[in-house]
């Protein structure tokens, strides 16, 4: 293992697009955290996130781990281009004449992977609990860690989400149809999102349409990325400012989005695994 780790890090550490968006990625992400801090002019009303409650524990893990995890994709690009560039190389291929089995790539894939989610998750924590212990208005011991769980779901996420890019990026080699893949897999899943719910509360009166389209479980939630969004909800609606327009947050830990996410990386695990080992490269 720590022959494979020493690999992966020979290999990125020497990779200028590792360097770059490493960089962007953590630059935006301290500045991301920080944001509440600043009052936002909106149509003449200022508006600071953190007079909002988004530092107020325990929402402070919902709100961090849920802005940070809209930056994955930077971490992405660097799984993508790093799987791929070793196809357009021919470095497998060369790996695997100096003795690197198809078995040691993939789990050198996952090590890097488990890196880079290890690493954003303990940053996150770290972050977030500074900003609560600094900024919120409740420091009672009982609601400190009471939702510490989101910061179990981010690394989950991330872990489905980088492992879904690995498959794809050994499916099509290419960094650009990986994205294309990407996208498309993304808007389809809308689609069926779109068509499921509306043929499913097209059938109850007007007035409850809203509260079951919230409430009931679709088969859709349990596709890849739906499955991973569910994890962490949007936490705009625990705002102080949600909460004068009588908006509630109502949350049941997504146990079924959970075991999804680890079958999910299972398969995109295991799929990489067979491509690798049926393609002659």
């Amino acid at each position: 293992m720590i022959r494979l780790l020493k690999l992966e890090y020979l290999k990125n550490l020497n990779y200028r697009p590792f360097k770059i968006f490493a960089g962007i990625y953590f630059v935006i992400l301290i500045a991301l955290l920080f944001i509440g801090l600043v009052d936002f002019d909106i149509l003449g009303l200022k508006i600071n996130l953190k007079e909002q409650g988004m530092y107020n524990f325990p929402g402070v893990w919902n709100f961090t781990t849920y802005i940070v995890g809209l930056l994955k994709i930077f971490l992405g690009c660097i799984i993508v281009f790093s799987i791929c560039q070793e196809f357009s190389n021919r470095m497998f291929k060369q790996n695997l004449i100096d003795g690197l089995s198809r078995e040691e790539f993939i789990f050198s894939k996952i090590l890097t992977i488990l890196v880079f989610t290890g690493f954003s998750t303990l940053f996150v924590f770290v972050i977030a609990f500074i900003l609560g212990k600094s900024y919120s208005v409740t420091q009672e011991s009982d609601l400190v860690f009471k939702e510490i769980y989101f910061i179990f779901n981010y690394f989950l996420k991330l872990f489905t989400f980088f492992s879904f890019l690995m498959f794809l990026s050994v499916l099509f080699r290419k960094s650009i149809f990986v994205f294309l893949g990407f996208f498309m897999i993304w808007f389809a899943e809308g689609i069926l999102s779109g068509i499921e719910k509306f043929s499913v509360i097209k059938n109850f009166d007007t007035k409850d349409r809203s509260t079951i389209a919230l409430n009931h479980t679709y088969l859709t939630d349990f596709l890849p990325l739906e499955s991973m969004s569910k994890l962490i909800p949007n936490p705009l609606v625990r705002t102080n400012m949600a909460k004068m327009f009588g908006m509630q947050f109502k949350f049941e830990y997504p146990w079924e989005s959970v075991l999804a996410c680890f079958i999910w990386s299972l398969i995109f695990i295991m799929g990489s695994y067979l491509i690798l080992k049926k393609k002659d490269w």
